[in-house]
């Protein structure tokens, strides 16, 4: 995916891997089902689902599924990254946003309600003073 030169329809591509991926969310609990698909600078695309946990504190993000797997097969850059919860938009929690800090403070987080309805926002936008040491 040439993300610089098609912007518009690579999102629009990465959120409909997203949404795939969401049909494999575990979320007994919520019933909120989550997908995320990760860009790498190279176009490798992770993805992610929500893990819920009888234990609410176990409860694992998309977003972090997704990065978390990406980062165990040794990627560490990162252009992109797509949110789709169906019909509802969902934009990464404060705990997501700040653990995309950590490796991507450049992405774009691509959310929307469906491939023709996307919003793409630069991470700062979303979390404007990141921390990180």
């Amino acid at each position: 995916m040439d993300f610089i030169n098609d912007k518009f329809n690579s999102a629009k591509r990465l959120y409909e891997i997203a949404g795939e991926a969401r049909k494999n969310a575990y979320a007994p609990f919520s019933n909120f089902k989550v997908g995320a698909a990760l860009l790498t600078k190279e176009g490798k695309i992770y993805t992610g689902v929500n893990v819920e946990n009888s234990s609410y504190g176990a409860t694992i993000c998309a977003e972090r599924t997704a990065f978390v797997k990406a980062i165990s097969e040794g990627e560490r850059e990162f252009t992109a990254i797509a949110v789709s919860a169906g019909s509802e938009e969902a934009v990464p929690c404060g705990i997501c946003r700040q653990f995309i800090y950590e490796f991507a403070p450049e992405i774009l987080i691509i959310t929307g309600t469906d491939k023709n309805s996307i919003n793409i926002r630069t991470l700062e936008e979303l979390l404007p003073m990141g921390f990180r040491l």
